[in-house]
């Protein structure tokens, strides 16, 4: 149960959630988390694909009700004149629209942005695609596989000499579904503060169009910068971040790893101390990042050999006392016994069917960010297929008639 106290501040405005598998579902769960009621439609019999990604048991994966907490799962067939009257029926009763299909699709079904803005010329049609909406590769179908590629970062991650890797999650997803949520909120202020209540809002001025490439191209700092004024390409370096030295992952003698990042110059001086290298620390020539970058090999040597003969425990206990940022590479056991995490209520344990006899208690990631000093409580996990059918449709759509 939610407490009466916790803050929802987008309590009120009602979103429509046409997407599948991570991008749009992750921008309806960032506004759902905060009070918003976000309405998901499914295909009949299977539902978003996602519930059955990493499926360990039952009918449900876990992903499935992490990225669909907080919603309403409702069941309708787009492909049906039936299904996309009661889409519209819908779309007259909400604020905004979310959507991730292949460019065109919504067109063909007779639920493009013109169509939804005649039954409410206030929607807000959040779009997410591949490469957007326009553009000669508009039409291309593309995962965030594509998209990382496409954008810059996977060109980025892994070890040099190997082939590019992943990060582990669908992170291209997930930053397109940051910006669509931001995108939501950009055109539901401008909506409601731009120009006076009784003016007609534009049609164009309600259409957000986010793109997985770019939206990773975005999260790639002077990558565009740096070769257009410079030339520079920059290329895989593992652990390490390109032009900052020493930052990397290091081992420690009980089997674990801690990352310390003693890149700026102040914090520099404090790590070598911490590790016993006064010699470094009085070397003028690695007093400048860029001297320390070339000599990065030596550095991360002298801190490797420094860690591997100490516990996990015994390294951050120096390093904090060095005041040098530092801190253990965690694994998902880790997260969950985390003091601080423990504390902001970042790991919340719900009741969840995972095809046993009985609901077992499943921590979920907490909601980001915190309003207050604690993450707001998580108020359901991702719905069973349809669960809220017959509820929203005689709410909702028996309410206009």
């Amino acid at each position: 149960m939610v407490p009466p106290s916790a803050p929802q501040p987008l309590a009120g405005v009602r979103v429509l959630e046409l997407g599948n598998y991570i991008a749009a579902p992750t921008a309806g769960r960032l506004l759902a988390d905060f009070g918003a009621e976000v309405i998901k439609i499914e295909r009949p019999l299977t539902g978003d694909e996602v519930r059955r990604w990493r499926l360990h048991s039952g009918e449900t994966s876990l992903l499935y009700r992490t990225i669909n907490r907080n919603k309403k799962s409702v069941v309708l067939d787009l492909r049906t004149p039936e299904g996309r009257a009661a889409v519209l029926g819908l779309v007259a009763r909400c604020d905004v629209v979310l959507e991730n299909f292949r460019p065109g699709t919504l067109e063909r079904w007779g639920l493009g942005p013109n169509a939804l803005d005649s039954v409410n010329p206030d929607i807000v049609l959040v779009r997410i695609s591949a490469f957007g909406q326009t553009g000669p590769l508009a039409d291309r179908p593309g995962f965030a596989a594509v998209a990382e590629a496409m954008g810059g970062l996977r060109a980025l991650v892994g070890e040099p000499d190997r082939p590019p890797a992943r990060t582990g999650v669908s992170i291209g997803d997930s930053i397109a579904g940051l910006y669509a949520a931001f995108g939501a909120m950009m055109a539901l202020y401008r909506r409601e503060t731009a120009r006076p209540a009784d003016e007609r809002r534009d049609l164009v001025e309600r259409v957000v169009d986010v793109a997985l490439s770019e939206s990773v191209l975005s999260m790639m700092e002077s990558l565009i910068p740096d070769h257009s004024a410079h030339g520079v390409e920059r290329r895989r370096t593992g652990g390490r971040m390109e032009g900052i030295a020493p930052s990397n992952a290091y081992p420690c003698a009980d089997g674990s790893e801690v990352v310390v990042a003693g890149n700026s110059d102040a914090i520099f001086g404090r790590l070598m101390a911490g590790i016993s290298r006064p010699d470094l620390a009085a070397d003028l020539g690695l007093r400048d990042n860029a001297e320390r970058w070339r000599r990065r090999d030596e550095l991360d040597d002298a801190i490797a050999a420094w860690t591997s003969q100490r516990s996990r425990a015994e390294v951050l206990a120096i390093l904090q006392a060095a005041d040098v940022p530092a801190g253990p590479i965690y694994t998902a056991a880790d997260i969950c016994a985390d003091e601080q995490y423990r504390y902001r209520n970042m790991i919340q344990y719900l009741p969840v069917d995972v095809g046993e006899d009985i609901p077992r208690e499943v921590g979920f990631p907490g909601i980001v960010p915190v309003l207050g000093d604690r993450s707001l409580p998580i108020r359901s996990v991702g719905p069973d297929l349809g669960e809220h059918t017959a509820e929203v449709l005689a709410s909702i759509l028996e309410s206009t008639r």
